[in-house]
């Protein structure tokens, strides 16, 4: 499982004609990617970094530290976004989402996702696009912070991995 986070002063999800779905002020606009085998383990890391990764200032005022609070610590709103994109390859210049979980199954373990992301912080502040729409993203990135996140793989996967074809 993958997820771009990115801190925002404002994010907002909008169908083509212009319909907004959801909107937040600030707070993390939040790319979230599915791959093949993720588990609800996979969930539980990326909901867990997402609400605790120490993306804010201290406080408002001029002499606050940066990075010294969470999204949590700070009650802000969160902006999900479902985005097969994010587990891609080139196929020379085409784009193949042979990774990335199949549509029907991935529509459930998303909504998994952000179930698991509003029972560990306040629902009302956990806001979402529409899942696999083509929709329209408006995002005011703050600083620019932006951190990429991936589940932890178990050793067996990495293993095989890094093993080289030795029979080719």
């Amino acid at each position: 499982m993958r997820a771009l986070i990115q801190r925002v002063v404002s994010a907002d999800a909008a169908y083509v004609n212009g319909e907004v779905i959801s909107s937040i002020g600030r707070g993390l606009c939040v790319l979230v990617g599915v791959a093949n085998g993720d588990t609800k383990k996979d969930i539980d890391y990326i909901v867990k970094k997402i609400l605790n990764l120490k993306l804010f200032e201290d406080d408002e005022s001029e002499s606050s530290k940066p990075f010294k609070k969470s999204v949590k610590d700070r009650h802000l709103e969160i902006l999900c976004l479902s985005q097969i994109t994010l587990y891609h390859t080139l196929k020379g210049n085409k784009l193949d989402f042979h990774h990335a979980m199949a549509p029907a199954q991935s529509r459930d373990f998303y909504g998994e996702f952000l179930q698991a992301l509003r029972s560990q912080y306040e629902p009302d502040l956990v806001k979402e696009g529409a899942f696999g729409e083509h929709l329209v993203i408006g995002i005011k990135n703050d600083g620019p912070v932006t951190v990429m996140l991936e589940s932890p793989k178990s050793p067996t996967t990495e293993l095989e991995q890094t093993v080289p074809d030795v029979d080719g």
